[in-house]
């Protein structure tokens, strides 16, 4: 019981660490909404989930090489595979492929998730906290 718990928490914060690091180059990309020649970036977040999670078992070098690449960001790193350029729904001259709205809608939309992520580890603890309490403490 406490091994799938443990699992299902460690599951819950990858996804958690990537959803920040998601949240983070959206933001990145809405704050570059003017500059010339920037390029807006994305994870692919299932993808990167996938590998973390396949290579998570017991902590592998391979999860830990990821969470690195991640927060850092180095170029050449295991990140890289999974950030992805957004596509330009319109020609600028300024060479800037960030379109404001679609940046706001992922942001929000990567916002809820990260919410309902914390809601669902914040639950299993609670579950967990309330099936270990004795009758007599109610």
């Amino acid at each position: 019981m406490i091994n799938r718990l443990g699992d299902s928490l460690d599951f819950q914060g990858q996804a958690l660490t990537l959803r920040s690091e998601r949240q983070r180059l959206l933001a990145s990309n809405i704050a570059n909404a003017d500059t010339p020649g920037y390029v807006a970036r994305d994870l692919d977040f299932a993808s990167a989930l996938r590998e973390a999670t396949g290579t998570a078992l017991a902590g592998t070098p391979a999860l830990q090489a990821l969470r690195t690449s991640l927060a850092t960001l180095s170029g050449g790193s295991a990140a890289e595979a999974h950030l992805r350029y957004a596509a330009p729904s319109q020609s600028n001259l300024d060479g800037n492929s960030v379109d404001m709205d679609r940046e706001r809608a992922s942001f929000a939309d990567n916002t809820v998730k990260y919410e309902a992520t914390l809601r669902f580890i914040n639950s299993q603890v609670r579950n967990m906290l309330d099936a270990m309490k004795s009758p007599q403490q109610g």
